[in-house]
Formats: C-alpha cells, structure tokens, sequence
C-alpha cells in the first residue's frame, strides 16, 4: 500500500478550471452592505459554490440587475461581462478577518473556467469611468502591497470601496433602465486588457485547449480500440499554499498545482 499525496501534478484539474476558497469581506461599503468588489471577467465564466453562511450575489447584465440568494448548496455562474459583488447576510462586523463572524460568515468554493485568466488580468474592477480611462492610474488603484498585513488590507478595503463607487453608478442607471453606463464599463474593460489578449492566448492554448485536444485524443485510442494511455493513471491531492490573501471577493485561499488557479500573487 502507498500512503501520501501522490506526485506532483502534470495535469490540471478537469476541463482546466482555476479552484479557490473565499470567505466574504466583513467590511461595510457606503450602501450599508458587506462585500466584495465588484468586477466582470472578459473571457471567463466563474461560478460560486456556497459552502457556509448566506449572503447573495449582485450581477449586472443585459438582464437588467440581479440580486442572487447565496446559501449552502446554493451554485451561481456568471458569464463574461457580468458585473457581480458578492456580499454577506447579516450584521456588520468588525474588520473582515477571517475569525469569528458565527453565521454571518459567507464561503464559497469558486470555479473559474480558463485557469489563469483572471489572475493575467481577466478581471477588471468596477471603478469609476475617470479611473477606467487611465491605464497607469487603474493598475495603481488596482495593486495591493505586499502580503497580507494591515497595510494590504487598507490597500484591500480601499480598492473595495473604489469598485463599489463605481458600482452604483452603474446599479442606478442600470435600474432606471439606461443601460449606457454599463456598456460603457464594458468597452472601458475590453481596452484595458486588448494588450494582454497574446498573453491569455499561450495560457489558453496550454490549459483549457491542452485538456479539451486531450481528450480528442483519447477518444481517438479508444476508437481505435488502443487504451495504452491508461497506462499512465494516477492519483493526485493537494493542499492550499497560501491561506487568507486578499482577493476581489474576500480573504482567499489559493492552490498551485498546474492548471489550477494561481495565485494573485501580492498585486
């Protein structure tokens, strides 16, 4: 019998997904609501498992605006160009720590299609249209310092609050029924990231595609009646390598095994 983890991973998760834990800012936004920072992914659709807590997500589409019960068991997708926040049931707390928070505490699994995507800078915050139109002046907004002491958490909370200002600009157009601010947003976001699409490519092309020809492939041998490529199972596990970073949502844990969600880093 061979007992522990088993080796290191050539092979990412199935279809290529990214994979993180996110317990929800426990910090009060200028509407009175605990949460996240809103943003929309270009070319990634990402979906919310709830595994503890309640709480909702709020999404803005071509649907109009959304609020989405979240509670354990509950699964929520969004496609890209969806604007979502997710943001916590419940009272206020004291400081977004990840002790404490009883039953007001939110945790969700997330899935992100297309592994490292969002962390290449698929991901773009809801700040306000001056903020958007300056690339140099965003990524400042946008950057955190350093680990995961008080001075990345004030750095957390302000680029929380930026995306938030922003937000409800485009929640109350959105509801008054002028979606123009949220098109807009939209076309902000797609040029911030138009230079970074080469890049997205090469880490498309090794995940996402790499996994999908993986299985042509297989289905090719088995057609062929050849199952010599089942000579290479195995198993694998892994454990988070970094606990309670700050990301968009909320204090994140983050994997690194090959084709799964890499970390932020400390940006």
């Amino acid at each position: 019998m061979v007992s522990g983890p088993g080796p290191a991973s050539p092979h990412p998760l199935p279809g290529a997904v990214g994979l993180s834990h996110l317990d929800a800012y426990d910090w009060e936004a200028a509407d009175g609501v605990c949460g996240g920072s809103p943003h929309l992914h270009l070319v990634c659709t990402e979906a919310y498992v709830v595994t503890a807590g309640r709480g909702a997500v709020q999404t803005l589409s071509p649907d109009g605006y959304r609020d989405i019960p979240l509670r354990p068991g509950s699964v929520a997708w969004f496609t890209p160009g969806t604007v979502h926040r997710m943001v916590r049931d419940g009272a206020r707390g004291k400081d977004g720590d990840r002790t404490g928070g009883g039953d007001h505490a939110l945790r969700i699994t997330v899935l992100m299609q297309n592994s490292g995507l969002p962390e290449a800078g698929d991901a773009v915050l809801t700040f306000p249209p001056d903020v958007l139109a300056d690339p140099d002046r965003y990524a400042a907004a946008a950057a955190l310092p350093p680990g995961t002491g008080p001075d990345a958490k004030a750095a957390a909370r302000r680029r929380r609050d930026l995306a938030v200002e922003g937000f409800l600009a485009l929640r109350e157009a959105s509801v008054a029924g002028d979606p123009g601010p949220y098109r807009d947003f939209q076309r902000a976001a797609a040029r911030l990231v138009r230079d970074r699409v080469p890049v997205w490519r090469q880490l498309w092309r090794s995940g996402a595609l790499a996994a999908a020809e993986r299985t042509g492939a297989q289905l090719d041998a088995l057609a062929d009646g050849d199952p010599a490529y089942l000579a290479g199972a195995t198993a694998y596990a892994a454990e988070p390598t970094r606990r309670g970073g700050f990301g968009m949502c909320g204090r994140r844990d983050e994997y690194t095994p090959v084709g799964v969600t890499v970390p932020y880093g400390d940006g």
